[in-house]
Formats: C-alpha cells, sequence, structure tokens
C-alpha cells in the first residue's frame, strides 16, 4: 500500500526519491523462520501385490468364463476350451473339470509377444503347462421326433 503513493510522488518528484523508497520497502521484507511440516525422505512406497498365479487346481470343476491363472510372462498356455486374455490371463470357456499338462511348445517367432518371451531358445526344446477344461457330458435326455 505504500508503494502507490510513492509512484505517483515519484512522477512529481525526482528519480532519486523513488530509488530510497524501493530499498526501504525491500529492507523490511520478514523471511520464514521454521522448516515447512513436509519430511524430507524418501519413503519406500508400499505396493499392493497382485497376486499373480494359479487361482484354480487340477481337478477342481469351474464355471464358464472362471478365471484359472494370471500371469505378467507366458507361464502357462491355453490348452482345450480355454481362452488367453490381452493381459495373459487364462480362463475357461466351458463348464467342466480342470486339467493341467506339460506339453512342448514351438513358439511363433513371428508374434511379439512370442519373440520378446522366448528370444534366444529358437532351437531348443521349451516345455511349458497348458490348462484344459474338459466339459462336463451333456444329458442325452433328447428324443428325435421329425428329420427336416
Amino acid at each position: 500500500m505504500t508503494l502507490l503513493p510513492s509512484l505517483f510522488g515519484c512522477t512529481l518528484q525526482s528519480t532519486k526519491s523513488f530509488l530510497n523508497t524501493i530499498t526501504t520497502n525491500l529492507v523490511c521484507v520478514r523471511y520464514a523462520s521454521k522448516k515447512s511440516s513436509t519430511s524430507t525422505r524418501n519413503r519406500p512406497i508400499n505396493l499392493k501385490p497382485k497376486h499373480r498365479g494359479w487361482k484354480v487346481q487340477d481337478g477342481h470343476n469351474v464355471r464358464e468364463d472362471q478365471i484359472l491363472a494370471t500371469q505378467l510372462r507366458p507361464r502357462f498356455h491355453p490348452g482345450l476350451y480355454v481362452g488367453i486374455g490381452r493381459n495373459g490371463t487364462l480362463y475357461a470357456l466351458e463348464k467342466g473339470k480342470v486339467m493341467v499338462t506339460c506339453e512342448k511348445i514351438t513358439p511363433n517367432m513371428q508374434n511379439g509377444w512370442a519373440r520378446l518371451s522366448y528370444a534366444g531358445r529358437e532351437n531348443s526344446v521349451i516345455y511349458k503347462k497348458h490348462f484344459n477344461v474338459i466339459p462336463e457330458p451333456h444329458h442325452d435326455r433328447f428324443v428325435l421326433i421329425d428329420t427336416v
């Protein structure tokens, strides 16, 4: 507030008095005397676990669209009546019983995901676990009445 009248006074007076007024105002600036309340330490962040891996064991019954396994890299592969999501999640396509087998694979190196996961293992034998769903037998209570 004191700076505004001194500006008007400056236009009427010489520039020497204007400089003196500014320097006296700058001298009166007060600095903080205490540290702020935040800490300067970098503390570790507690991340939530992802709980990846098997969700259903071998021999268990599953319903349609139930998640069988979650994975970051291709540890498990889909077998019969098993689908794979974009993030590598395996899920059941049919209602039935889960069967896990270990099978030899030959990855398609044209696929970017396979090239990233199996680089340098082109000429070696690779065994991976496959999730399979054996569908429950459908009831045979239908009777053929007429043919078209």
